[in-house]
């Protein structure tokens, strides 16, 4: 990506006011727009500024930040979400991956390793400490699974498509994974509308976490 990264704040409770400040000396890699406090103020400036990167602030007991991360994921779908919270337990991560969150990290993270994570987002990568996903795949592997989105479901992926899957959770972007397999960005995109499809889900963040929980894929965090 060149040029700075456009990052929203959505705090609705005010507690990454130190982090805002922050993020505002480092204009020089960011284009900050500012900070809303509710999600359909959240959802208009997703849509009149179409951010690259949300700052999404959760907290541990409430459910508002995902409802709005998901909002905000279908109404922009080229808008990286980051889930910031304070530490918490693997069902409000796994919450968050569903909604389309592409990562979770605590609120507390030093300002270096937060302008890293936003890079690392706004470039298409999942973004998450390896512990949270092996917490997070601990939990989903105790729970049934709706519809066929499942391990069936993976076997009815192409050689091509299993490839582009895999790219996926290693981290890789579209434009990475083209160059990588030896095809262009919209093939890339095609595979992934029918990975999408035949796995019976709504974000690339659903079908990595498939991958990573049938072993389709390791698990790469953070």
């Amino acid at each position: 990506m060149s040029g700075p990264i456009r990052v929203l704040v959505v705090d609705g409770h005010g507690t990454l006011s130190r982090t805002l400040g922050r993020l505002q000396e480092r204009r020089d890699e960011l284009d900050l727009l500012g900070a809303v406090s509710g999600p359909e103020a959240a959802l208009r400036r997703c849509r009149a500024d179409g951010p690259d990167v949300v700052l999404m602030a959760v907290e541990p007991g409430g459910i508002d930040g995902l409802e709005t991360a998901g909002r905000i994921r279908r109404a922009c779908p080229d808008t990286k979400v980051i889930v910031l919270s304070r530490p918490c337990g693997p069902d409000l991560i796994a919450r968050a991956l569903a909604a389309g969150a592409c990562g979770y990290v605590p609120e507390t993270t030093p300002i270096d390793d937060l302008l890293a994570v936003i890079r690392r987002a706004a470039s298409g990568e999942i973004v998450m400490a390896e512990e949270d996903l092996l917490r997070v795949l601990d939990l989903l592997r105790d729970r049934p699974e709706p519809g066929q989105a499942g391990g069936s479901a993976l076997r009815h992926l192409t050689v091509r498509e299993t490839e582009v899957l895999r790219a996926l959770a290693a981290g890789d972007t579209t434009a990475g994974i083209a160059e990588q397999l030896g095809i262009s960005p919209m093939t890339v995109q095609s595979h992934v509308k029918s990975i999408l499809a035949k796995l019976g889900v709504h974000s690339k963040i659903e079908a990595v976490t498939l991958a990573w929980r049938h072993g389709l894929a390791a698990v790469r965090g953070a």
